[in-house]
């Protein structure tokens, strides 16, 4: 790829997810003007004051904006995740929730509702905690002699995420039927639909530091993907990359499920998309799913919205999306490409 493609590449995928935000002020059950909506931006961005009713206001910038930004952040750590994991496995079945962060966040998300009756800020940090409990678990789970082989921790990850989801079954039984297992269930189906500006601040910080840690050593992926033996003749410390590897995406995607829910696929199917886009170069394909992921969502999250007249759960809608996609993509590319 020379360097004109490469400039046109990069200005795509950072122009791609801000279009989709903006795409999103103006359509949904209520429809802004595209006039509206800019005249809303002009006045919050130079703190000017704006002559608009107060509605417009509150939906554009109280409602709307905080959730498609939310929507490019939970999709680009799931996506971004996702194709570090399998670049690391050398697995292209491998997803986000691998080692098991799903399910402990899943957990944890349940058992405070339980305890604090769904108070948000309390479900964030349980579901945050114990998706990062359910990866050390794997990790702890998978070292033998000393060492980290990679089916290992995919076993390990197998092994949690079970425990994880039978715990998460249990919660399910002991809950209240009226209040807790309703808020249990629309919980783990995943949704943006309560986000607010608290939200971004509380789970972005875990997000977009996991997302700057793999953009930053997305090149140590390529050796590290090679194989052991192979990464150490060329001088990587194996272990101390694999161990930031997993780190940064723990972070990534424990952010991204402990404000969302459980949003299943975006990890698996949108780094296959962007393969197909570039090739399997991490230099390159890490931040083209980064970008992919958060249009992505941002796309799903407003069908979403604008299908029926109660909103769908986001796991439900990138479930049926990105199953027969997967099909159409093993057919199209019969399984090579690894």
């Amino acid at each position: 790829m020379n360097e004109t493609k490469k400039k046109l590449l990069y200005a795509s995928l950072v122009i791609g997810p801000l279009a989709f935000i903006f795409i999103t002020l103006f359509i949904g059950r209520y429809p802004v003007s595209i006039p509206v909506v800019a005249q809303i931006l002009w006045c919050k961005f130079t703190f000017s004051t704006c002559n608009l009713p107060d509605i417009y206001q509150t939906l554009v910038w109280d409602i709307r904006m905080p959730r498609a930004i939310l929507g490019a952040l939970v999709g680009g750590s799931l996506a971004v995740s996702g194709a570090a994991f399998q670049g690391l496995f050398r697995n292209p079945l491998v997803s986000s929730g691998i080692l098991g962060v799903t399910s402990g966040a899943g957990f944890g998300a349940a058992l405070a509702i339980i305890l604090f009756h769904a108070a948000t800020v309390p479900i964030y940090i349980s579901a945050f905690l114990f998706g990062g409990l359910a990866v050390l678990l794997s990790f702890l789970i998978g070292r033998v002699y000393n060492t980290t082989p990679v089916i290992m921790l995919v076993l390990g990850g197998t092994i949690v995420s079970s425990v994880f989801s039978a715990l998460i079954s249990f919660t399910k039984y002991v809950a209240d039927p009226t209040n807790e297992l309703p808020s249990i269930v629309f919980w783990l189906m995943g949704s943006l639909a309560s986000a607010r500006y608290q939200d971004i601040v509380i789970a972005g910080l875990p997000m977009v530091v996991g997302i700057v840690g793999l953009v930053a050593v997305r090149w140590r992926i390529n050796v590290l993907s090679m194989g052991d033996k192979e990464a150490h003749t060329l001088g990587i410390n194996t272990k101390m990359n694999k161990g930031i590897v997993i780190v940064c995406a723990t972070l990534a995607t424990a952010g991204a499920v402990c404000v969302s829910g459980i949003i299943g696929w975006v990890g698996l199917v949108i780094p296959h998309i962007g393969r197909m886009l570039v090739g399997n170069d991490n230099r390159v394909l890490i931040p083209t799913s980064l970008s992919l992921g958060a249009c992505f969502l941002i796309l799903v999250d407003n069908l979403g919205r604008i299908i029926t007249g109660s909103e769908i759960p986001l796991g439900i809608l990138t479930a049926l999306v990105g199953g027969p996609f997967f099909v159409y993509l093993l057919k199209s590319t019969k399984g090579g490409g690894w």
